[in-house]
């Protein structure tokens, strides 16, 4: 029931956020293109992440798949949540992060030591949470990942 909840607040905060807070552009490529990608690269690793998941690319928001990838982290809500306290970790400051942070604290009180795990992770990697991935496709994941200690 909690996941639920979580989700549909998401469902409903998902499209203001993209049209009032997301000022970039969106990207202008789908899943089918990134899979044409090399294979160790992160456009490739973002292609097989959406179609593993059965997910379509959402516009303005891609950045948040490209995390996902970066980090390995799943997609359940505590693990969503968990992303989330790594940003934190990792110097990223937002509304919605803070409201993701409490919400997901108050529903998921038993996964306080993962969230805090995931914090500390996110402090150890080198600032990354900014970067504009859109001209960062074609790079090797695992040299990121080593660039950045994620």
């Amino acid at each position: 029931m909690r996941d639920y909840l979580i989700e549909k607040l998401y469902e409903t905060t998902k499209k203001p956020y993209q049209k009032y807070f997301k000022k970039n552009d969106p990207w202008e490529i789908n899943k089918t293109e990134l899979m044409n990608f090399p294979k160790d690269s992160l456009g490739y690793g973002l292609g097989n992440f959406h179609f593993k998941n059965h997910f379509d690319i959402q516009e303005k928001l891609e950045d948040h798949d490209i995390i996902h990838v970066l980090t390995n982290t799943g997609i359940s809500v505590y693990e969503e949540i968990g992303m989330q306290y790594y940003l934190l970790g990792n110097g990223k400051r937002s509304l919605y992060l803070f409201m993701v942070i409490l919400t997901g604290t108050i529903f998921y009180p038993k996964k306080i030591k993962y969230f805090m795990e995931q914090f500390k992770r996110g402090k150890q990697a080198h600032s990354f949470y900014y970067l504009d991935f859109s001209k960062m496709l074609l790079m090797p994941i695992e040299s990121i990942q080593q660039t950045f200690k994620i």
